[in-house]
């Protein structure tokens, strides 16, 4: 039985997913690229951006990565942990979103995730994501 997971639009998922603004560019089992506009509709009650966009962001890049690389196998991959390092705060603008592997196993996976921001390519949050491959529902 061949699995195929669902095209990555995650403007189509939940309303939380969506509401990251996360635009996904390019996405293979060894690298995902895309951006994100951030703004009011983000922010604390401070006026800056939430720490929980990026540790979604993060999550979510590095989850369609891991999942592509073990689709053929019948697979998909869930988080078990996710770190994320907020360096620099943003009220507004885009960010370049960049994840790649640092080790991908038979049952784990370690992902990388850099956000940058698009004017300057300074990094505002990095995160790694560690991912168990599961079997796909009905596969």
């Amino acid at each position: 039985m061949s699995a195929d997971l669902p095209p990555v639009d995650l403007s189509a998922a939940s309303p939380f997913v969506a509401s990251m603004n996360f635009e996904v560019a390019e996405a293979t089992g060894t690298r995902v690229t895309g951006h994100v506009d951030l703004g009011p509709d983000q922010h604390t009650p401070w006026g800056v951006v939430h720490g929980g966009v990026y540790c979604s962001v993060v999550e979510s890049a590095a989850s369609i990565g891991a999942s592509t690389a073990v689709v053929d196998r019948g697979q998909f991959a869930v988080g078990v942990n996710n770190n994320t390092d907020f360096l620099r705060p943003m009220t507004s603008g885009r960010i370049d979103v960049v994840a790649e592997p640092i080790q991908q196993g038979r049952t784990l996976q370690l992902w990388q995730v850099r956000l940058t921001r698009a004017d300057d390519g300074k990094l505002v949050a990095r995160g790694q994501v560690r991912l168990q491959n599961v079997p796909l529902p009905g596969a």
